[in-house]
């Protein structure tokens, strides 16, 4: 039979007679859009349901098309009839849906309060495929409920019903009084269309429960997805890393390089008997102890203390966790990881007792070594492991056993932590920016780097030392409260902040009164105590008064000095001989970058982007004339084990590979860029890690110490290919006379600061 094709009007009203407002039970059909009811209104803007008739899916199913056209929000929106909806008894609701295209559909939802009142919203990933109960729960809900950056994948199916679950509900809302539901596109290119059925609420959220029930199997793997290096016994395990054991034996080094990978046939340069870094005919190089031409591929996190995950109170998520009277029990430990920071917000499960399923594995891979025998032997298969990868550097967060017996460059994190004053950006996700202008943070710096430096001060292998990581120098935007965020946040401060009082000296020592610096920036200021005054609401940049934003960046500029400065000094002292290596920078402002390249040897970055270019201004800091490591940058995807994708997400693991080759081809292109390390060597726990519950598939390895075959074939190939662009740059650099230029400074050396700082 042919149905009838038929569009609505923009507005369009199912009901046939207002109805007052009435209540739904916990389990209730509200609205069938097969057989529509009057108590509901369906309204459409840049969409409409075509046909008057439902249609037949391929599985047999009757749903009623939804067309999404091309627009900003093509939006379908379902309300009362008349007053609003009494969903007090209900806790989520459900929509009968499918995708009716071939490829994904991101749906947004949003549940409407009555009258502007606030409500919720989700943001659903429709697969394509059979039909699916859509469930949205009444209140907001996130992985992180469950201790964990990223939910089980979705759909699941429970008692024979394929349930789409929303994993992440923002808002709240009274549920007494609420107004309308609405299905959402944003900007679509192309017109979507989606099938639906039944709408309606449900009492309970027990599917929830049961879909985190049993997601970790014995090894610590993924029980809702397989893939080629899946363990399924111990056998297996023990069998696999044997013989990974015996093939990695084959393996030898690259000729023509020195004892630290430098390469022999390269540029002559001087060598030190320590890194440093020098430019030649256009290039920036890392130049290794003896002398030799080095560009550091490197990997982080290359340690076997940091894949625990919190077991207690959610024992239920854990197929099997060893007894009290086992070995494996031997593996269990407690901590706590409620500092606070913005990574640990809303996070639950973040501290009590947790398992260790890598070290178990190990365990059950190496036949049950002492705890000492087992942790050489891991360090003894990881280096060779790297090696035979292509990797010629340890990146940050590695092992530091790793330097008792050095065969790769490694570096050294600079993590200061005290009783500081600091300052909010907003940003914060490690904590607030230290206020380097407090006495108490010069103190705290010294006692760090003297530590740090205590046992490598003559360490040939060091590669350098990391001016701590992912501070927050700007807030969240690209705007000017972002970039100026650590200027309101000073001025917002009392007068107790050393940083205000360093920042409301510049000004006086611009300005010669108050008036001046308030006309300055278009401001009512009665005497210099106004800006004294707590929360003080300092006036965003304009062009009509460019001095705000001048005044902004004179004062980020003398926050960065101070705080490099501080470290390059003491640094000077207790490491003389040794690389700063940057701050790792997350985020940032030219002013923190310039100052980095005045007093750091090295500009570096955490990257997540498909490209290096795209991570930063890069003709602006090739204006620095400054190194840049790229000291973090990973690719992950959610079809391996763990939920999460990463930062910087990709579709398969085939896929991931290649963003690799692409991503170190295009860094080895910059002749700026000397190194990029990949994060990290081991997967995260499918539970999240103990830190902040982060549970993303970006190792090399597997939970099971496993590396992921063709994973690790693409990294291997495209370091190869890398490292020999790199080489044959640097055999024709050797080739050309290098341009006069003056004797290269040993690291920490400052001998040309004071002339930078004044030609600033």
């Amino acid at each position: 039979m042919t149905s009838m094709r038929w569009h609505l009007p923009l507005l369009l009203s199912l009901a046939i007679a207002s109805a007052p407002a009435w209540s739904a039970g916990g389990n209730e059909t509200l609205f069938n859009f097969v057989k529509p009811m009057a108590v509901v209104s369906v309204t459409t803007q840049n969409a409409d349901l075509p046909s008057s008739t439902a249609e037949a899916t391929p599985e047999g199913e009757i749903l009623r098309r939804v067309n999404f056209n091309p627009a900003p929000q093509p939006t379908l929106r379902l309300a009362p009839s008349s007053g609003s909806w009494d969903w007090s008894q209900a806790d989520s609701i459900s929509l009968r849906i499918q995708n009716a295209m071939d490829w994904a559909i991101t749906l947004e939802v949003e549940i409407e309060g009555l009258k502007g009142a606030p409500g919720l919203r989700a943001s659903i990933a429709l697969p394509p495929g059979p039909a699916q109960t859509l469930v949205i729960p009444l209140h907001a809900i996130a992985p992180e409920d469950f201790g964990m950056r990223a939910g089980v994948p979705m759909p699941v199916t429970q008692d024979g019903q394929r349930l789409l679950l929303a994993s992440k509900v923002t808002g709240e809302l009274n549920r007494s009084q609420v107004g309308a539901v609405k299905l959402f596109l944003t900007a679509p290119k192309a017109a979507q269309d989606i099938l639906v059925g039944r709408f309606g609420t449900r009492a309970g959220n027990d599917e929830y429960h049961k879909a985190y029930t049993g997601i970790v199997d014995a090894f610590g793997q993924s029980t809702r997805s397989d893939w080629p290096e899946k363990v399924k016994s111990p056998e297996q395990l023990a069998s696999a890393w044997k013989a990974e054991g015996e093939q990695l034996k084959k393996w030898q080094p690259a000729p023509g390089r020195d004892a630290f990978g430098g390469l022999l046939d390269g540029p002559a340069f001087e060598g030190t008997g320590f890194f440093r870094t020098e430019k030649r005919n256009g290039r920036w190089w890392l130049v290794t102890p003896e002398g030799h031409s080095f560009w550091s591929m490197g990997v982080n996190a290359v340690n076997a203390d940091s894949s625990q995950t919190y077991v207690e109170g959610r024992e239920y998520m854990f197929a099997s966790l060893p007894k009290e009277d086992e070995s494996l029990a031997a593996f269990y430990g407690q901590r706590d990881d409620r500092s606070g920071v913005g990574a640990q917000q809303g996070r639950a499960f973040g501290n009590g007792r947790w398992f260790d399923f890598y070290a178990a594995n190990r365990f059950r891979a190496d036949g049950g070594l002492s705890a000492d025998a087992a942790a050489v032997a891991w360090r003894e298969r990881t280096v060779q492991r790297l090696g035979s990868w292509g990797f010629n550097t340890l990146g940050d967060w590695s092992d530091p056993a790793f330097a008792d017996d050095p065969r790769m460059p490694y570096s050294v994190p600079l993590s200061i932590s005290g009783d500081y004053a600091t300052v909010s950006t907003g940003y914060d996700w490690w904590g607030a920016m230290p206020d380097p202008f407090d006495p108490r943070f010069a103190m705290a710096a010294e006692r760090a780097i003297a530590i740090a430096a205590r046992d490598h001060r003559e360490d040939a292998w060091l590669l350098g030392y990391y001016a701590d990581n992912e501070l927050a120098w700007a807030g969240r935007g690209d705007d000017d409260q972002a970039h100026f965020a650590l200027a309101f946040g000073t001025l917002k401060l009392s007068t107790d902040s050393p940083a205000k009082r360093a920042f409301i000296k510049q000004l006086k020592d611009k300005y010669e009164d108050h008036e001046q610096l308030a006309e300055a920036w278009g401001v009512q200021l009665g005497s210099w105590e106004d800006l004294d005054a707590p929360g003080y609401q300092a006036p965003v940049p304009s062009e009509a008064h460019p001095a705000i934003a001048q005044d902004y960046s004179a004062f980020l500029r003398l926050y960065a000095d101070q705080y490099f400065k501080t470290l390059k000094d003491s640094l000077k002292w207790h490491a003389p001989n040794h690389l700063l290596l940057g701050p790792r920078f997350a985020v940032s402002t030219p002013e923190a970058l310039a100052s980095c390249a005045q007093y750091c040897d090295i500009l570096s970055f955490n990257l997540y982007v498909p490209l290096p270019q795209q991570g930063f201004d890069a003709n602006y800091v090739r204006s620095l004339d400054k190194p840049v490591l790229i000291t973090e940058f990973h690719f992950g995807s959610r079809d391996r084990g763990p939920f999460w994708g990463g930062v910087a997400e990709v579709y398969n693991e085939q896929q991931r590979g290649e963003a690799y080759q692409r991503f170190l081809a295009e860094a080895a292109k910059e002749p700026n860029i000397v190194g990029a390390h990949w994060f990290q060597y081991l997967d995260q726990p499918v539970t999240g890690r103990l830190l902040d519950g982060e549970n993303g598939h970006i190792g090399l390895v597997g939970i099971t110490d496993l590396p992921f075959t063709g994973f690790v074939d693409a990294v291997r190939k495209a370091n190869q290919q890398t490292l020999k662009g790199i080489d044959e740059q640097a055999r024709a650099a050797a080739k050309v006379a290098p341009e006069p230029q003056p004797k290269a400074a040993p690291a920490g050396d400052d001998s040309d600061d004071e002339e930078q700082a004044s030609e600033q």
